[in-house]
Parts: structure tokens; sequence; C-alpha cells
């Protein structure tokens, strides 16, 4: 039986999805800013209230270990960004995409991102996905929509493994071990 190109993108996003749901579930507002290591990426609250992420424009050598809550931002930042492109319109600066804060805040926006992103899917057809894209690639490449699908699909696989690992490491210290910063 054959499968389409759309539909075995949705499948294994599908999939995906599924593992980031086990984590999303046990997810708790103090997971997001525990800093497992000195040298750290993470989120941190301006004194207007708006969560800032860490960010350098050349990626620093050692690269920082990111926090969840890190992660959740930069998972609503990418998504957000392709979503634009493959629709079309202008995508928002980095700085204008704002994470929601620890716990259920985040979470929710992750599965509003979901849907959006099913929503969006469920509007292509499999023309569509000869289409040239123009993110995350630079000018000039052949690139396709289904290159943008099958790559969401491998970032949101990367950052849901990061996720996890920090999330089980975690809870799998001693309570008193727990180092939860700037809350």
């Amino acid at each position: 039986m054959s499968v389409s190109p759309l539909a075995l993108l949705r499948w294994q996003f599908d999939l995906t999805w599924s593992l980031f749901e086990y984590h999303l579930e046990r997810l708790d507002a103090a997971d997001a800013l525990w800093e497992p290591a000195a040298h750290c990426w993470s989120v941190r609250q301006g004194v207007d209230g708006t969560w800032v992420p860490d960010w350098a424009d050349t990626e620093p050598d050692p690269v920082p270990v990111p926090t969840i809550g890190w992660l959740t931002w930069h998972v609503g930042w990418w998504w957000t960004v392709a979503m634009h492109h493959l629709r079309g319109v202008p995508a928002p600066d980095r700085t204008a995409v704002a994470w929601p804060g620890p716990g259920e805040p985040s979470v929710a926006w992750l599965r509003g991102l979901r849907t959006e992103w099913l929503g969006l899917l469920d509007q292509l057809g499999e023309r569509d996905l000869d289409r040239t894209a123009t993110f995350p690639w630079p000018d000039g490449t052949d690139h396709t929509v289904t290159h943008t699908i099958g790559w969401v699909n491998a970032e949101l696989m990367k950052n849901v493994a990061e996720i996890g690992q920090l999330r089980l490491m975690r809870a799998a210290q001693p309570v008193s071990d727990h180092q939860v910063s700037r809350q």
C-alpha cells in the first residue's frame, strides 16, 4: 500500500508529538527554570514581567546548556516563523515571539501551536508540497515545502528529546539537589 508524502509526514509528526505529550503532561513550573549546569541559556523575567530568552547572534563556544524554559521558547519561536513562511506572510522577529511563562502557560502555548500547525497541514494538498520553501533554507536553494515539513518534524524530535532528558534528569535528583533559579 502506497502512502502519500503528506500522510507520512503527518504520521511522523503525530508520533513525535505523542512522545512530547508524555513530558508535557509531567512538566511543572519549576522544571522550566531548572539550570542543570553553570553555563546555561534560560529565559529571564524582565522588569516589565515579560520573559526574555538568552541569545547570542554568534553561537558561543562552549554552547550553553539550555533550560526547558529556553527550549520551549525556542520551539515556539522556530515553529511560529515556519508557519508564517508557509503561509507566505512576514515572519515576526525573534524578539517578538514571547515565552508565556513556566508551567501551564508554556504547555498551553505549545499545544496551541500544534493545533495551528495541524490546521496548516490540513490546508495543504499534495501539489503544495513541491512549492519552493523560503524557510529555514538560504535563498537560492531548491528546497520545497516537503523539506520544511520534514525539518519541522526533525527539529521537534530533537527538542522533544532535549526537553525529555532535562525533565528526567531533574526528576532523578533528590529534591534537595534541585537548583531552581530566577523564578
